[in-house]
């Protein structure tokens, strides 16, 4: 499988897209010049109000909205790093040692936050979910410094291996190495990534890790509350951190900054890969030259189509994401169980391509085309089980329900995707709304082909004379690919709107376009 990764560098956001196969499975976002509250920051805050029916607390970390700290996102030495914390700012001239902090009770999992805080007190906190909607972010004070290897937690002094991580062997191998080499007062998570690592790149990341502690206690030390302490890696580093492979085959940045940041960390992470990062200087439009951009307005608008016809209607609400399965006007069996049973499946991969592709996170309710064979509907759940084990958010599936709806939730750490994708009418110039103009050729080409089954090879397509230009351009120019493969003769007339399209036959009779009908769920059941 072919991996690349696609950076778009522009003054207001950085943009980052994940291609495989030349499909595009992620884009991420991220804001430029202003405090984004990314997951993983650190702050010094202070705690503005306690909600005990909610066993839980408002911190102010200087977001607009304040951040919210469950008692269960304390920690268990959450006494022990305030009692450093407490220490290290009274006492500005020296730093103490982890290990010398004398421990304190760990706090259960059924104890009460208003027994460990109250309002006014100053506490180090991290964010673990970034402002989402109305929702300031949400924090946990258990602080961790992320790795491509590891996972450091200070205070913790123990050492846990992922549970990927299958050979016992290995996890031996690597817990004892771990074991060895960690400083004391330290606690350590091995990433999946850590298996058959060489000793010498271990121990590197983890002196990079402490290195990046000892910063943030020595800029804590110099700040007063309400403050940012550590940033965490940009967007575009933390996605290289947790997803790169060897198996990428290429990294394009179009901007020479973020080129040469890129390119230092692969030099710590892995050298022999450095080579795959590539700076885009041509004039075209990197997101356009990978097409990218065509993806996007395919994939992140309301109604989504997938293979053999079938298409999803995607909708927002504010407890949930609701998917509507349809299969068009298309059958693919006479037998109705068996025709929803193929849509379904269909369905069930570009579901989970969207959930990906947007990082829909919450509720999510996916009302597939209603089937009443027990075997269909086991053999539906366990086909959308199998393609959520590559997913890397945390998730949960439930088997269909009696009204034919599968319920799903998600990990949500950020925002999802999304993206304007209709455009203001060239027509009634901004009164109405249309779909994106760079697909207007596919639509075409989907009419063209509903219309030669119907009709058959000889038809005349009158389109208007900026559109008849466009598909004109170039020696091998679409408007002779159709003519060669549909036998479609393209005529330009100016009688037309600019997307309007009409169809005659050869001695001149119109014709009346197919269109995809609502799939009735009724008429399926």
């Amino acid at each position: 499988m072919k991996s690349e990764l696609i950076v778009d560098v522009t003054p207001q956001e950085i943009a980052i897209a994940l291609t495989e196969d030349d499909r595009l499975m992620e884009v991420n976002r991220e804001k430029r010049g202003e405090d984004t509250f990314a997951v993983g920051n650190i702050y010094y805050g202070r705690v503005k109000k306690i909600m005990p029916a909610l066993n839980a607390a408002f911190v102010d970390v200087g977001h607009e909205k304040d951040a919210f700290l469950h008692y269960l996102d304390l920690g268990t030495e959450f006494l022990t790093q305030q009692k450093y914390v407490t220490k290290l700012v009274s006492d500005r001239r020296r730093i103490p040692e982890l290990h010398k902090i004398e421990r304190q009770p760990a706090c259960g999992k059924e104890g009460q936050i208003a027994d460990f805080l109250k309002v006014g007190d100053t506490i180090l906190v991290q964010v673990s979910k970034e402002p989402i909607n109305s929702k300031g972010p949400r924090l946990t004070a258990e602080i961790s410094i992320t790795g491509r290897n590891f996972v450091l937690i200070p205070f913790i002094d123990k050492v846990m291996v992922s549970s990927k991580i299958s050979r016992q062997a290995e996890k031996g191998r690597l817990k004892q190495l771990v074991q060895s080499i960690k400083p004391h007062g330290f606690g350590v998570i091995v990433r999946t990534v850590a298996e058959d690592k060489r000793v010498a790149e271990l121990d590197n990341e983890l002196r990079v890790l402490v290195k990046r502690w000892e910063d943030t206690v020595r800029t804590l030390q110099r700040k007063e509350p309400v403050s940012l302490i550590s940033e965490e890696l940009g967007r575009t580093i933390g996605i290289i951190r947790d997803i790169f492979s060897p198996h990428f085959q290429s990294i394009y940045v179009n901007d020479q900054e973020v080129y040469e940041e890129i390119k230092q960390y692969l030099d710590l992470i892995a050298p022999e890969s450095a080579k795959v990062v590539k700076h885009y200087t041509g004039e075209q439009p990197i997101f356009d030259k990978f097409d990218i951009t065509r993806q996007m307005k395919t994939g992140l608008g309301r109604t989504v189509g997938f293979k053999k016809g079938g298409y999803l209607i995607m909708d927002r609400t504010e407890a949930l994401f609701s998917i509507d399965v349809n299969s068009g006007s298309k059958k693919l069996y006479e037998d109705q169980e068996q025709n929803a049973f193929h849509f379904n499946m269909l369905a069930a991969d570009e579901i989970v391509h969207q959930l990906r592709l947007r990082d829909i996170g919450g509720i999510i309710v996916v009302d597939f085309i209603d089937m009443d064979d027990k075997t269909n509907q086991q053999a539906l759940y366990d086909h959308m089980r199998e393609l959520m084990e590559h997913d890397r958010a945390k998730h949960n599936i439930l088997p269909l329900s009696k009204f034919g709806l599968m319920q799903i939730t998600r990990q949500r750490v950020r925002p999802a995707v999304e993206m304007q994708v209709m455009e203001t009418c060239p027509t009634c110039m901004g009164k109405g709304k249309v779909q994106p103009s760079i697909l207007f050729t596919d639509q075409i080409q989907e009419q063209i082909e509903a219309m030669t089954r119907q009709y058959g090879r000889g038809l005349r397509l009158h389109v208007h004379p900026f559109i008849y230009a466009y598909i004109s351009k170039g020696i091998w120019s679409q408007k002779w690919q159709w003519r060669l493969e549909y036998g479609i003769h393209t005529i330009e007339n100016q009688s037309l709107g600019m997307l309007q399209t009409q169809f005659y036959t050869a001695d001149g009779q119109a014709l009346d376009i197919p269109t995809a009908g609502n799939d009735n769920k009724e008429s399926e059941k």
